[in-house]
């Protein structure tokens, strides 16, 4: 039987999701000011092509970051809604060794490995 999160812990899961969303944030705002003063720079044309390179790889890690910030937030609405640590599949309360590792998750471990498997079939 998985336990049920204590007003307690939830306070420290918001607070960990918080931290996590105040993280993303700050680096990307560091990502768009090195962007633009990249951008702003002259450089030679073999150097533009190592900046182009680079910022490519940056938006594209950007973009990753972008789906976590959403998953995040939507950890936190569940907070305030009261949905927290419940899988979206089964109800059941999703463990929390889990949610420790992955406090945006929304299903339970034996929902989690049944979705990786039929995945895996189906590929």
């Amino acid at each position: 039987m998985e336990q049920i999160i204590d007003s307690n812990q939830m306070e420290k899961f918001k607070d960990i999701l918080t931290n996590q969303i105040d993280r993303i944030l700050e680096q990307a705002r560091v990502s768009r000011l090195e962007l633009n003063d990249e951008n702003n720079r002259e450089t030679e044309y073999i150097d533009q092509a190592a900046v182009h390179s680079d910022q490519s790889m940056r938006l594209r890690l950007r973009s990753r970051e972008s789906r976590l910030l959403n998953k995040l937030r939507l950890a936190l609405e569940r907070i305030d809604n009261g949905t927290y640590g419940e899988c979206e599949v089964c109800g059941e309360p999703i463990s929390i060794k889990r949610l420790e590792a992955r406090p945006m998750t929304t299903k339970c471990i034996h929902c989690k490995e049944a979705e990786e498997l039929l995945e895996s079939i189906f590929k």
